[in-house]
């Protein structure tokens, strides 16, 4: 392993059982599909998240312009009128006034607090501690969850498809994921079959996987296709996936427009109100 930072341990292990069982074509070939999936994978999750990502930032935008440059010019004339503002007026103006006030102290103490979080990231008492939050945290969790066990698998059957011995595989496939509490608790499965115990009641004793993964591993167990069973079983946890991922959005996209509407209609009803106020007094 000379360039560890460009081959991971997962295709130094593939090279040297290729090497050791004379099929290192197919290995590549291999290689080449998992590293292939990998990035379809990333790219579809970047596409997903890009325009949530574009929208909320030009809302943001949008409703800080007009709350720190736009409301207190329009007010302010009302306020020079003595005019008696109305209800929903008076709380523009104090969103107006606290924003302009403390948003860029607001700002700061974000920044900083996002710089400290990574740097007790770093730390890996925190790290675990954070990493095991993010695994109980409602809906969010169990996405986290499903991403690691589905890459675990999917990692854990080339492995066991290109000969490498299935203590290594777990090894090498637990190093892959991105959870260190998944991580941790798949090292304990690993120990688990070391001292001669099933690969499926291990992985179900681990509480990371769903029951038609560890009945279709069991399955693999029984019948001796273990590799291709568990490749089976990542590409339906993958596609579960996927599907709940584009509900959410599909969900947020409209919640957020929603949301961003109301906030506008209300700026806009606020500014409009002592307008026709002050129309009726004219009048």
């Amino acid at each position: 392993m000379q360039f560890p930072s460009v081959f991971d341990r997962l295709f130094c292990a593939m090279v040297a059982a290729g090497e050791s069982s004379g099929q290192l074509p197919l290995i590549f070939t291999e290689l080449a599909d998992y590293v292939e999936q990998r990035q379809k994978i990333k790219n579809k999750m970047t596409q997903a998240m890009t325009y949530p990502v574009i929208l909320t930032l030009v809302a943001i935008a949008v409703i800080g312009v007009l709350l720190v440059a736009v409301v207190p010019k329009v007010i302010e004339q009302f306020v020079h009128m003595k005019q008696t503002l109305p209800l929903t007026t008076q709380i523009l103006l104090l969103c107006s006034e606290g924003v302009g006030r403390w948003g860029p102290s607001g700002l700061a103490v974000v920044v900083l607090s996002l710089l400290g979080f990574r740097w007790q990231l770093k730390k890996q008492r925190f790290r675990l501690a954070w990493h095991r939050y993010l695994l109980r945290m409602p809906y969010l969790g169990s996405l986290f969850l499903n991403l690691d066990t589905a890459r675990y698998a999917h990692t854990l059957s080339i492995l066991t498809l290109s000969a490498v011995p299935l203590l290594d595989s777990m090894n090498i496939s637990a190093a892959v994921l991105n959870n260190e509490e998944a991580r941790r608790r798949l090292l304990e499965a690993m120990t688990q079959v070391q001292e001669g115990g099933s690969l499926h009641q291990a992985l179900a004793d681990s509480d990371l996987f769903s029951p038609m993964m560890r009945h279709m591993i069991a399955a693999g167990e029984r019948s001796s296709e273990l590799g291709s069973m568990l490749k089976r079983a990542a590409a339906m946890q993958q596609d579960a996936l996927n599907q709940r991922i584009a509900l959410v959005l599909s969900l947020f996209e409209p919640a957020l427009v929603i949301s961003m509407a109301g906030i506008v209609l209300f700026i806009i009803l606020a500014i409009l109100q002592p307008i026709l106020q002050l129309n009726n007094m004219m009048g």
